[in-house]
C-alpha cells in the first residue's frame, strides 16, 4: 500500500492526494451563511427585543388580569436572576486575575487613565443634558399637580451620597458585603418633650412614644430628624470590586507561592463565561418575557407617553448624539481605528442591556463581546469593566441633569448659572455613586432636586416612564465602559508591551531562580521579582532599547483587530 499523499493520474491529470484528513476538514462557511454564523446570537437577541414588544403591545387591548401578566414576566424573572447569579464569581474572579497579571505599578495607572476617563465623561453627559434641556424646554406647568406642592420633603443630601460612597468603598465585612449595602436614613429623634409653664421654669416631661405626660402638653415640638446608618439588601459591588483589586495586586507580588490562588480564579472566570454561553441560548425567551411584562404592566401607556413624550425624547436625544458622535469621536482620536466597527461588535451587549436595564445584568455578555468579538486584551477587560459597571454611570449622569431642571421647569422655576453649576457637579458626582440596579437614577434625583431647592415630591411624575428611559440610559452606561476599554488599553499599550516582551525573555531563566516563578504562568502574568535586571515587583524595569525595537517593529500587525 503507497503512501497517504500519493497522487494518481486520471486522462492525464494529476488528481489530489487522498487524506482522511481532507475529508474531514470543516468546510469554510461564505457568503449569506458566513454572516448568519457570525451574527446569529445578535439575531437571537434582536429578535427576543422585537417579539416583547409585539407581544406587549398586542395584549394590551385584552387588559389581562395580573396574575396573566406575572406569568408572562416569569420567564423574564427567572432570566434576571440567572444573570445576577453570575455577577459576584465574574467580578470577583476578572478582577483579581486581571490585577495579579500586572504589577503594581501598572495597576495604578490603568486604575488613574480609568477614573480620569470615567469622570470626564459623565461630567460631560451632564453639561449635554443640561444643554438639551434648556434648549427643547420639555417641561410643562401644566404637567404639575398644585395639590402636591404642599407635602412633606425628604431630607436627601449630597454630603450624605458621598459618605455612603466611602463607606461601601470600605466594608467592614466583605460577607455582608456580599448582600448588604449601606446607606444614610433619616429618623426621627428619639427625644423628651419639653412643656414651660407660664410663670415659672419648672417643666413637665412626657415621652414621645404615646406615654401620658404628667401635665396637659398645649402645643408639640417640631419633630427632630436625625441621620442613621443603615444597611438594605442588595450587593455591595463597589467594596467587592475595591477588596478583590487590592487582593489581586498584592497576590501577583508574591511570586509562586500564589500562583495557584491565580489559576483557580482564572478558571472560575473561564468557567462563568461558559456558563454566560450557555445562557444566552434563552435570550428571546427571557428578554421578551421582561419587556411585555412591562409594557403589560403600565397602568395607561398612551397618556403617560403623552405628556411626558418631550422628556423622553430629550433623554433619547442625548443618548443618540453621545453613542453615535461622541463616543466615535473619542474612539478615533484615541484608538485610530474604525469606531463603528467597535459599535457594531457591542450591539448584542447593549440589547442585552436595554432589555435588563441593568449594567451589572449585562456584564456577562459584555465580557464576551469584548473577548472573542472585539479582541481587547483580558487584561484591561477584567480591570475596567467591574469597576466601571460600578462608577461610570454616563447615561444617568444625563438622565439626572435633564430630570431635575424638567422638574423644575415644571414648577415655573428660574435657575440661573449657579443652581446650573449646582446641577452639572452634583449629577456628576450623583452619578458615580449610583448603583448598577434598574431604577437607582430616582433616588439620586432628589440629591440634585434638595440642592436647588426644587419640588422632591414631583419625582413621582417620572416613575410612569422610567421603566423605558432607564433602559435607554443603561446603554450608554455599558457603551462607555466598553469604550473606556477600549481608550485605556490604548493608552497603555506600550506598557503591556513591555510587560509582555520581559515575560517572553524571562522564560529562558531556569526554574530555580531566587524569585520562585516557573515558566507555566497565566496569560499576561509578569509579576517578576529577580534581583537582578528584569525586576517587575512595583515597576516595569527592562532593558527597553534591546525590547522595545523589536516590540515597536510588530506593533502595527499585533494590533489589527475588528
Amino acid at each position: 500500500m503507497g503512501p497517504p499523499n500519493m497522487t494518481a493520474a486520471v486522462h492525464g491529470t494529476e488528481l489530489p492526494p487522498k487524506t482522511t484528513e481532507r475529508s474531514d476538514a470543516p468546510l469554510e462557511l461564505t457568503g449569506y451563511r458566513k454572516w448568519l454564523s457570525d451574527n446569529l446570537m445578535l439575531l437571537v437577541t434582536l429578535s427576543g427585543v422585537m417579539l416583547g414588544v409585539i407581544l406587549g403591545l398586542s395584549l394590551r387591548p385584552l387588559h389581562l388580569h395580573e396574575d396573566s401578566i406575572m406569568l408572562i414576566s416569569y420567564p423574564g424573572e427567572l432570566f434576571m436572576r440567572v444573570l445576577k447569579l453570575m455577577i459576584l464569581p465574574l467580578v470577583i474572579s476578572s478582577l483579581i486575575a486581571g490585577s495579579a497579571s500586572l504589577n503594581a505599578k501598572m495597576n495604578g495607572k490603568i486604575a488613574l487613565r480609568t477614573l480620569v476617563y470615567f469622570a470626564t465623561t459623565s461630567l460631560f453627559n451632564a453639561a449635554l443634558g443640561i444643554a438639551l434641556v434648556l434648549l427643547i424646554h420639555p417641561g410643562n406647568p401644566d404637567l404639575h399637580n398644585a395639590d402636591d406642592r404642599a407635602s412633606d420633603r425628604r431630607a436627601v443630601k449630597l454630603l450624605d451620597s458621598l459618605l455612603d460612597l466611602g463607606r461601601n468603598v470600605f466594608p467592614d465585612n466583605l460577607f455582608q458585603a456580599s448582600i448588604q449595602q449601606a446607606h444614610t436614613v433619616y429618623l426621627p429623634k428619639p427625644s423628651v418633650v419639653h412643656s414651660f409653664n407660664d410663670t415659672a421654669n419648672d417643666t413637665t416631661v412626657g415621652l414621645v412614644n404615646g406615654v401620658e405626660a404628667q401635665r396637659q402638653i398645649p402645643e408639640m415640638e417640631p419633630v427632630v430628624m436625625v441621620r442613621d446608618v443603615q444597611y438594605r439588601s442588595g450587593t455591595n459591588t463597589l467594596g467587592i470590586v475595591f477588596f478583590c483589586l487590592v487582593f489581586g495586586t498584592v497576590l501577583g507580588t508574591i511570586g509562586q507561592k500564589g500562583q495557584v490562588v491565580v489559576d483557580f480564579f482564572a478558571a472560575v472566570f473561564e468557567v462563568i463565561m461558559k456558563m454566560v454561553t450557555c445562557v444566552m441560548w434563552l435570550t428571546p425567551v427571557g428578554i421578551s418575557s421582561v419587556i411585555a411584562g412591562k409594557i403589560l404592566s403600565v397602568d395607561n401607556l398612551s397618556l403617560v407617553m403623552a405628556q411626558l413624550v418631550w422628556f423622553i425624547i430629550t433623554v433619547a436625544i442625548g443618548v443618540v448624539i453621545y453613542q453615535l458622535i461622541v463616543m466615535q469621536f473619542i474612539y478615533f482620536v484615541f484608538v485610530r481605528r474604525n469606531p463603528f466597527k467597535f459599535y457594531k461588535g457591542l450591539i448584542e451587549a447593549m440589547l442585552t442591556a436595554f432589555a435588563t436595564a441593568s449594567t451589572a445584568a449585562a456584564l456577562p455578555l459584555t465580557f464576551r463581546c469584548m473577548s472573542e468579538k472585539l479582541r481587547i486584551d483580558p487584561r484591561i477587560t477584567r480591570f475596567v469593566l467591574p469597576i466601571g459597571c460600578n462608577i461610570n454611570m454616563d447615561g444617568t449622569a444625563l438622565f439626572i441633569a435633564v430630570a431635575s431642571i424638567f422638574i423644575a421647569q415644571m414648577s415655573g422655576m428660574v435657575l440661573g448659572f449657579g443652581e446650573l453649576l449646582t446641577v452639572l457637579l452634583t449629577s456628576t458626582a450623583a452619578s458615580m455613586s449610583s448603583a448598577s440596579v434598574p431604577s437607582a437614577a430616582l433616588v439620586l434625583l432628589l440629591v440634585v432636586l434638595t440642592a436647588i431647592d426644587a419640588p422632591v415630591q414631583d419625582v413621582t411624575l417620572l416613575f410612569a416612564v422610567d421603566w423605558f428611559v432607564d433602559r435607554i440610559r443603561t446603554t450608554n452606561n455599558m457603551l462607555g465602559d466598553c469604550y473606556a476599554a477600549a481608550v485605556v488599553e490604548e493608552l497603555s499599550r506600550k506598557e503591556l508591551m513591555a510587560l509582555d516582551a520581559a515575560a517572553v525573555n524571562y522564560q529562558d531563566l531556569p526554574a530555580g531562580t531566587p524569585n520562585g516563578h516557573h515558566v507555566g504562568l497565566l496569560e499576561g502574568q509578569t509579576e517578576l521579582e529577580s534581583p537582578g535586571k528584569c525586576q517587575l515587583n512595583d515597576s516595569v524595569v527592562v532593558d527597553m532599547n534591546a525590547v522595545m525595537n523589536n516590540v515597536n517593529l510588530q506593533q502595527e500587525p499585533s494590533n489589527r483587530r475588528v
